[in-house]
């Protein structure tokens, strides 16, 4: 792929709504190991292993874009494939996540795939499994 082509593809990420952008910031580079980008003091930049994502502290009167915790649920799951799912979620919870869910095997289209999960102390929910879905399904 040429550099072009690889600059017009489109890209996606995902921002984290968060009560408090420090402490989570310092929560996801502790417990699941990610890396800073930037801080600009209630916007972050992190990535994981070269996956981005970004925080946002929540705005007072911002209806629009409340945090889980502000709202008591979430509606969007981030899904992590890992070599080792396992030992990902068990940091996690050392850390303090909550409604963990160990890894077990699920029978999918092209054979098993292994999967559990946690909730992050900001509400939002995780799935964390083995990388066969991209494995078995290539983009």
């Amino acid at each position: 792929m040429t550099m072009s082509n690889a600059a017009a593809r489109p890209a996606l990420s995902v921002m984290f709504i968060v009560s408090d952008a420090a402490v989570a910031l310092s929560w996801y580079t502790k417990a699941l190991g990610a890396s800073q980008l930037w801080d600009l003091d209630g916007v972050a930049g992190l990535h994981l292993h070269g996956a981005p994502f970004f925080l946002h502290e929540a705005v007072p009167g911002k209806n629009q874009e409340l945090s889980p915790t502000d709202v008591s649920l979430t509606t969007t799951r981030i899904e992590v494939f890992r070599d080792a799912p396992d030992g990902f979620i068990e940091r996690a919870a050392q850390a303090g996540a909550t409604d963990v869910e160990s890894v077990t095997e699920h029978d999918a289209p092209r054979g098993l795939y292994r999967q559990g999960g946690f909730t992050d102390p900001f509400g939002h929910r995780w799935s964390v499994g083995d990388r066969t879905p991209l494995e078995r399904f290539p983009g």
